[in-house]
């Protein structure tokens, strides 16, 4: 019976994207169930083999060494201002980002990751049936990030369709940056997100070429990737103060999305004698269950997924990680897989705002699709959580 859920449930996410597509006639069904083939695969491997343990065990311990090289300098600045044995979501969570940043930034500087990025865009090209520019964004956008990925593209913005336009905003909002990926994994168990990366750049394809179909001329299909000229330590200096300008922010949305649930929740309870959270959880419970999640978990999962989309990742990974819910193991895997991608609303302000901080004509015509990019970017996670359920 569960895999007949999870199957129903792919079929009915395939039918929710064609429903919003703008042209259904173009739309290439063989590149579609050869990605959904690999995502099972892939899910396959790295949840139920020896060697995808091996694979996530030295992801995890990769960046279990990269956050304890960053307590160092933490503990530099902030040492004492906690006490013995407490562990700030700040200090912990949040401030690492700033030396993950940097390490990205070197590797940027170095043309490691350009290389790296362009490789696996042109391997992903040969599998999605779409074009360089749009496989090597979706890579890029794991890299580097949401807003950061178009500086890459600066000069090739202005020149874009609105069809490639649209795809580009939706992979980067389908993904999540690999700077932030470390504090992911103090709350979430490393095997979901690793998972959650690779299922989430193939659904972005998959949900994108369903809504967003067309054709590429091979001659407009040309990859210029545009590297800012800096000096070693300018370029060092700004990812460094990029990734604690992200550590802040993040810290104030949590202050600001936090507060006000709270705020919410006694209002409603107030006044309804339920939590807003709950009301949501009502709401979005059929899609919790078309995604392999048992009814009598539904609604609680279905509150922590309107969390996710109405303020943040981070928002809802502490509810899931906070114990306030006893959930299975099966439900805690497609929650922790559901939650790892920027499909919420602030995302659509900061991808407009990077698009039009670099080209305001452009940055104006993503405004106009933004929820429909939220719609395919919320897609692409209940699809990936489906797929875990199927292999789980």
């Amino acid at each position: 019976m569960p895999y007949v859920i999870s199957i129903l449930g792919i079929l009915i996410v395939l039918l929710l994207a064609w429903l919003a597509s703008s042209n259904r006639k173009e739309i290439k069904y063989k590149p579609i169930i050869t990605m959904i083939i690999i995502q099972i695969l892939l899910s396959l491997l790295l949840l139920n083999t020896e060697f995808g343990l091996i694979i996530i065990t030295a992801i995890a311990t990769v960046f279990n060494k990269l956050l304890e090289y960053a307590s160092e300098g933490i503990n530099f600045v902030f040492g004492g201002l906690a006490n013995e044995g407490q562990a700030p979501f700040f200090l912990n969570v949040l401030l690492p980002i700033v030396f993950i940043s940097a390490l990205i930034g070197i590797l940027q500087h170095l043309r490691i990751l350009p290389v790296i990025m362009k490789g696996i865009g042109w391997a992903l090209s040969k599998v999605n049936g779409m074009g360089k520019l749009e496989s090597y964004n979706a890579v890029a956008s794991l890299m580097v990030g949401q807003s950061e990925v178009f500086i890459t593209l600066k000069k090739q913005l202005g020149l874009l369709s609105n069809q490639r336009l649209y795809t580009l905003c939706a992979s980067a909002m389908s993904t999540v940056s690999m700077s932030i990926v470390g504090a992911y994994m103090t709350m979430l168990e490393p095997k979901y997100i690793v998972t959650a990366l690779v299922l989430n750049l193939f659904g972005g394809f998959i949900i994108a070429s369903i809504i967003n179909p067309y054709e590429i001329d091979p001659s407009e299909d040309i990859l210029e990737v545009e590297h800012e000229k800096q000096s070693f330590f300018e370029m060092l200096g700004e990812y460094i103060l990029d990734g604690f300008k992200v550590a802040i922010i993040v810290g104030a949305m949590l202050i600001g999305f936090i507060a006000l649930m709270a705020g919410f929740n006694s209002l409603f309870e107030l006044l309804f004698n339920v939590s807003f959270q709950t009301i949501l959880g009502y709401i979005f419970a059929p899609v919790a269950f078309i995604m392999g999640i048992p009814m009598s978990e539904a609604v609680n999962a279905g509150s922590i997924m309107a969390t996710k989309l109405l303020t943040n990742e981070f928002v809802a990974m502490l509810d899931l990680s906070g114990g306030k819910f006893d959930f299975s193991e099966e439900t805690i895997a497609i929650l922790s897989v559901f939650l790892v991608s920027f499909a919420n609303f602030s995302s659509i302000g900061i991808i407009v705002g990077a698009v039009k901080s670099l080209n305001e004509k452009q940055g104006n015509s993503v405004a106009r699709f933004g929820l429909k990019l939220l719609y395919g970017a919320t897609l692409v996670s209940v699809l990936s959580g489906i797929i875990v359920s199927l292999v789980i």
